[in-house]
């Protein structure tokens, strides 16, 4: 047995008796890889133009605060990854070649110890070339013909050190400020990994196991899902939904079989249904819905999902599943993906991509798959972390180390 291996054993979601009654499995460590926002895969190169000039480096105090006067400061804050100003030796290679060739005092400047600096003027679409000329004139020790040239920069900041070394050599020295303006926070990917990685095999491994009983009793597809809370320090199972999309149906009707039984959509439902009771017996309410023949399949149909089902839900004053943790067997479809958004989920972790139905992965469907060589889904959605949805989450997809067997299903259904 490895460390990772001891290390889920250790786990105190491993020592939950209704856990060891429901894991019979061998478990195995698996590899949590962050999903990347649409924003962090479209928009890593978007560039503008901004002015540069350069003074003597006892000019350039005095000529940065005459270049403050002709743009407001939040407009120059808007650019806190790129150095406002670099020496010569500094540059990158292509920009210095460029600047040297351009007359024998250029050759000069970049020529040894340089008593010169390059100074980043503004986004050249909010200046005036002649109005930043004549300025810089007045400044004591600028050139005669003031240098004054336009070079495109990122307009957003590096997502990493590596990306902010690479920007450096091609477009001007950059800063890394350990944030990201395009998804969640480098540092809360990092601690909420560090979170879950102990026992995500666990409720991976509870998300097969509904998903295969589900498909062997002919209920639906082999696929499953698993919610658990997790609160100062201990983690609680909540629900387990295997896919249902073919029960109280004569056979496969159709096509797709009931979306609203999808294993998402029916997790969701089963939670919902977990904080009904609890409200019920506050109110002293015994009447029992009746859920046999409604669309959301929300009544356990799997004997693990009654006894998960069975259990009293950790805080049922709280709203749907705010703050919880789904685990899925595979990437929930567009559908149940607004589903998980809108019951506010806090976090999605899922094992197989659904690259031309799935709504989580913000890759474009269809490529980079070698199994659907000329596909063409359109663009994923990645709707874990949207700036115009009012809720967004972290979401991982997870690489079993080898236990767990792949549950494979057509490539076109939604999950």
């Amino acid at each position: 047995m490895d460390e990772d291996d001891r290390s889920i054993k250790r786990s105190l979601a491993a020592q939950d008796p209704i856990v060891q009654e429901l894991v019979q499995d061998e478990l195995e460590h698996g590899v949590l890889i962050p999903l990347k926002t649409t924003l962090e895969l479209r928009d890593d190169y978007r560039t503008g133009q901004v002015l540069i000039t350069r003074t003597p480096t006892k000019a350039a105090n005095p000529a940065i605060l005459l270049l403050r006067s002709l743009l407001p400061d939040e407009i120059i804050k808007g650019v806190p990854h790129l150095r406002r100003c670099a020496k010569p030796s500094d540059l990158p290679a292509h920009l210095k070649a460029q600047f040297m060739n351009e007359s024998p005092q250029s050759r000069q400047i970049h020529t040894g110890k340089s008593n010169w600096i390059y100074i980043i003027v503004g986004p050249e679409n909010m200046l005036n070339r002649d109005e930043v000329i004549r300025a810089l004139s007045s400044v004591e020790g600028m050139e005669e013909e003031v240098f004054l040239r336009s070079i495109p920069v990122p307009m957003v900041s590096p997502m990493s050190q590596v990306q902010a070394a690479m920007w450096s050599q091609h477009f001007w020295p950059a800063l890394y400020r350990k944030n990201n303006p395009l998804g969640p926070h480098p540092s809360m990917i990092a601690r909420q990994t560090d979170e879950i990685t102990d026992d995500a095999a666990i409720w991976m491994t509870l998300a097969h196991k509904v998903a295969r009983e589900s498909h062997d009793a002919g209920y639906g597809e082999p696929m499953g899902a698993c919610v658990i809370q997790r609160d100062e320090g201990k983690t609680t199972l909540v629900a387990l939904a295997g896919d249902s999309r073919w029960c109280q149906q004569q056979g496969k009707v159709g096509c797709s079989g009931n979306p609203m039984a999808h294993a998402a959509m029916r997790a969701i439902s089963i939670v919902a249904q977990k904080l009904v009771r609890a409200e019920n017996r506050k109110t002293q309410i015994s009447q029992e819905p009746i859920l046999e023949f409604e669309a959301f399949q929300d009544r356990p149909t799997l004997q693990d999902e009654k006894k998960a089902f069975d259990l009293p839900h950790p805080n049922p004053d709280g709203y749907l599943c705010h703050g919880l943790e789904m685990y899925l067997t595979h990437e929930p479809c567009v559908m149940c993906s607004m589903a998980i958004l809108h019951s506010r989920m806090g976090k999605v972790v899922f094992r197989h991509r659904m690259p031309l139905t799935g709504g989580l992965c913000a890759e474009d469907r269809g490529r980079d798959h070698p199994s659907l060589e000329g596909a063409d889904g359109g663009r994923g959605l990645g709707l874990f972390w949207r700036r115009e949805l009012n809720w967004s989450m972290v979401a991982w997809e997870w690489e079993s180390s080898g236990c767990l067997k792949p549950l494979n299903v057509d490539r076109a259904i939604h999950a």
